[in-house]
């Protein structure tokens, strides 16, 4: 006798497992990948780089330092944020919500910011070298500072940062 409870704890073990296993497996199938939020934090130098982070959402959050070059940031939300000093070289910031954000010294080296909304951006100190801002929204007077030190082309899109920002 105790030897078939043995045999039937053991089956009934295996069973559960095994649709453990299948329930995870079509779970991760099924359900959609969420964005990360990432809201209010303080991130100061921390490491995003090469990461693929569409959609998330870094709104009022101090990343001070931070490493996003070559990430894919489609549709980031940065609203509010301070981005002193970070490293966005290379990074892909279509779409991206950049409005009231804190972006001196950054580095936008080769980014693309194609459809980025920045109408309220400090980007005083900002290097620009192959930064591609076809259709972003800025400010006049941001637009005009950003032609004077404007120079490269995108080796991703190809397109001349002058010729992006409109400049005479």
């Amino acid at each position: 006798m105790m030897k078939l409870m043995e045999k039937i704890s053991s089956i009934a073990t295996k069973t559960i497992i095994s649709c453990l296993i299948v329930v995870i497996a079509l779970a991760s199938w099924i359900v959609p990948a969420f964005a990360i939020d990432y809201n209010k934090q303080t991130l100061t130098g921390k490491d995003f780089s090469h990461q693929d982070l569409t959609d998330a959402s870094f709104d009022h959050s101090n990343l001070r330092g931070s490493d996003f070059s070559y990430s894919n940031m489609q549709g980031v939300r940065f609203f509010g944020a301070n981005l002193a000093a970070v490293n966005f070289e290379g990074a892909d910031l279509r779409n991206a919500d950049l409005e009231s954000t804190r972006m001196t010294r950054v580095n936008l080296n080769n980014a693309v910011l194609e459809g980025a909304f920045m109408t309220n951006v400090l980007l005083q100190g900002a290097t620009i070298d192959g930064a591609d801002f076809t259709n972003a929204l800025l400010r006049p007077t941001t637009e005009e500072m950003l032609c004077e030190m404007a120079t490269g082309t995108n080796p991703t899109t190809g397109r001349n940062t002058k010729d992006t920002l409109f400049c005479p």
